[in-house]
């Protein structure tokens, strides 16, 4: 997709590029974003409907996000980052630092749209120096709630986080795929407890939700200080 003559990054072959409008009018989007998409690769390179749902939600916050510090946990195709990036967020896109497509992939796309993210590879769970120097406003985490044996990992990196950045708040869009009891259990487990829990779908212009499938919830995370 991109000739000699292009500036734009070079794109592997056998992926596709789709294009997301944003704004409140989607007739007339105030900025859209590309992503660079390959299913055949890992899940991490293809846009899910709960990354739909949580860009929306950060274009209906705009205002917050504007001049936050913001990390996107699991990013992949990273669409809620970017959009956070493009309202004027300081943003650093994170997913698995085993997952070297996917971390590539990552780069490409902020290149594809020229926005400036700070992109690393961070294992959840794992203590390395790239986490010590995060101190995100907000944390961003879409569909990162799939794999059961993930969890424990994913709510401590969180809750690290959280502790390190006081008054912070996770943010993050699901598949309730087993009920929002298991992740009340976890977030009693890890002293966290939720402020906002919404309906992916309420969140949706008319027509995106058409496109969209599945029972998505948001919610927004915190630490639970009054924990004992």
């Amino acid at each position: 997709m991109a000739g000699s003559e292009s500036e734009e990054p070079a794109i592997p072959n056998m992926t596709t590029i789709s294009r997301h409008n944003i704004g409140d009018d989607t007739a007339e989007p105030v900025f859209s974003i590309s992503i660079i998409e390959n299913m055949k690769e890992e899940y991490g390179l293809f846009v899910w409907p709960c990354s739909i749902v949580l860009a929306e939600y950060v274009w209906q916050q705009r205002l917050r996000f504007s001049g936050s510090s913001v990390v996107e946990l699991g990013a992949g195709t990273c669409l809620p980052g970017l959009v956070a990036a493009k309202v004027g967020a300081d943003v650093t896109l994170t997913d698995d630092a085993n997952s070297i497509e996917v971390i590539d992939n990552m780069r490409r796309v902020c290149d594809l749209n020229k926005l400036k993210c700070n992109v690393l590879g961070m294992t959840w769970g794992v203590w390395d120096a790239s986490i010590f120097s995060l101190q995100p406003k907000i944390i961003l985490g879409a569909d990162v709630l799939y794999d059961t044996s993930a969890f424990d990992d994913l709510f401590a990196t969180v809750k690290f986080l959280l502790q390190n950045s006081p008054g912070s708040v996770f943010i993050t869009t699901y598949h309730n795929r087993s009920g929002h009891h298991l992740i009340e259990f976890l977030m009693v487990k890890w002293g966290l407890k939720c402020i906002k829990l919404l309906d992916g779908f309420s969140l949706m212009p008319s027509d995106k939700a058409s496109d969209l499938s599945g029972n998505i919830q948001l919610a927004e995370i915190v630490l639970n200080n009054l924990q004992p």
